[in-house]
């Protein structure tokens, strides 16, 4: 049998973010699938001074909990705004508006974490510095970046329920 062990240091990462951004980005290294998890996600992310790896958001279907391994930060969970440092364990549960997060990094060093959540899909995420939603079904695709169905848009471009069918 294989080593069911994964070191996070050799995971392959992919950079997320837009192109020439100074605000948003960092290195992304999903492992809960080479670890062979079907219910729980996890990724190791390593996000550079002064940014942050998503904007801020909530889910309404998945829990996610983000464990800081080195470096500082500043975690926003709804209204309020809390330092991290490496060892703490920033909670980020399902939930409206008064649940979204974020990790910024305000230290001098990368700060590192683990990120791991449920995998309930589909899923419905919320983005309140922007007034977004996104309706996301991942499955059958390979993962949330190259979802199977992605819709991202604003509550009040939604068309009527019997738009476009012959009624």
């Amino acid at each position: 049998m294989d080593s069911p062990i994964v070191n996070i240091y050799d995971v392959q990462s992919v950079w997320t973010g837009p192109e020439g951004s100074e605000r948003v980005g960092g290195n992304f290294a999903p492992i809960g699938d080479k670890l062979g998890l079907t219910g729980l996600g996890c990724s190791y992310l390593v996000v550079e001074p002064g940014r942050r790896a998503f904007p801020f958001h909530n889910h309404l279907g998945n829990d996610e909990l983000f464990i800081v391994l080195e470096g500082f930060g500043t975690y926003r969970l709804g209204g309020n705004e809390f330092p991290v440092k490496a060892g703490d364990a920033c909670p980020a549960p399902r939930g409206g508006p008064d649940q979204a997060h974020q990790l910024i990094n305000t230290g001098t060093q990368p700060l590192r974490y683990l990120a791991i959540s449920t995998r309930n899909d589909p899923e419905i995420v919320e983005y309140p510095d922007s007034n977004k939603f996104a309706a996301l079904a991942i499955s059958p695709g390979p993962s949330f970046f190259q979802a199977h169905l992605r819709f991202i848009g604003r509550k009040e471009d939604s068309l009527g329920y019997y738009d476009g069918e012959e009624v």
